[in-house]
């Protein structure tokens, strides 16, 4: 990357070229995605809440069952723990459901009504930059750096072709150059430059050597199986499995009985029990007279 388009600020024309590649990429490689077909802004957010570091064919169908079991925002503030987490069940990292709902309840108490600035958005539990601005962009139709793997890709793919150790702060202004400001044209808008982004991202990511890990943020996802999250995931299943309390011996069991299963060794009451109160520490359940619930 040469150092005066890296320096760009506001002048987009270093960049039209660019501009121009993958919006026409994107139409060729649209998505019909079912949440691009809502502005719903809490819909949208429940998307992009479950597609990070999940596949898309796994939030096709989960998406919409979520939102048949939750179909507004005060519906899933008024919705117990147990009853989010196990809807969530699949989707990886419970932590996003947890945020997911303490959001919720905060946009309920608030008037229920999903904000659009940025400060307030990123003020919400969960919510980050990246989340924040995907939000604005497909829900408002409102510029933003919206900076995730599938975006960061394009970008290092075609203006950081030999580049290694790419760091964000080299890509935020160029995203933010990039993306469409006045709204003038309904075929090159917040909106529509990112789905571009997006698909053509997804199309590289399957053709060619991930860009992605030449960034400075790739982190290689260590292994799940037999891992400290996986317990922590089977310990969750088991609390939802008996929601009217457990103690740790039966959890301890049956954490063994799977363990066993795939060839590991047995979890000793003491292990679970630590998991039991990380877990309580973090707002997933909690414990009365030896009896642990969501």
């Amino acid at each position: 990357m040469t150092q005066d388009l890296a320096d760009i600020g506001d002048d987009t024309d270093a960049l039209k070229p660019f501009r121009e590649l993958v919006l026409e990429r994107g139409r060729h490689l649209y998505r019909d995605l079912p949440w691009r077909r809502t502005q719903d802004p809490y819909a949208i957010w429940i998307s992009e809440v479950m597609l990070q570091q999940t596949q898309v064919s796994r939030v096709d169908g989960r998406w919409q069952r979520w939102l048949t079991r939750f179909p507004t925002i005060e519906a899933l503030a008024s919705s117990s723990a147990a009853d989010v987490l196990g809807e969530w069940q699949g989707l990886g990292y419970n932590r996003r459901a947890l945020a997911v709902l303490k959001a919720a309840q905060s946009v309920s108490d608030a008037g229920g009504k999903m904000p659009r600035e940025l400060k307030e958005l990123v003020a919400l539990p969960g919510i980050g930059p990246a989340t924040a601005a995907g939000i604005r962009a497909f829900a408002f139709d409102l510029p933003g750096v919206y900076l995730e793997t599938n975006v960061r890709t394009v970008f290092l793919h075609e203006l950081y072709p030999e580049a290694v150790a790419v760091p964000d702060r080299e890509l935020v202004p160029l995203v933010e150059a990039t993306c469409p400001k006045d709204g003038s044209d309904p075929n090159d808008d917040p909106r529509s430059w990112y789905y571009a982004l997006l698909d053509y991202g997804a199309y590289l990511k399957k053709t060619v050597p991930n860009p992605s890990r030449r960034s400075r943020t790739h982190v290689k996802q260590s292994r799940f199986e037999g891992s400290h999250r996986q317990k922590r995931a089977m310990v969750v299943r088991s609390l939802l499995a008996h929601r009217e309390g457990v103690d740790v011996a039966l959890v301890a069991r049956e954490l063994s009985e799977q363990e066993r299963k795939e060839g590991r060794d047995a979890v000793s009451e003491s292990a679970v029990g630590s998991i039991l109160e990380e877990l309580a520490g973090e707002g997933f359940c909690h414990e009365a007279d030896g009896v642990w619930m969501v």
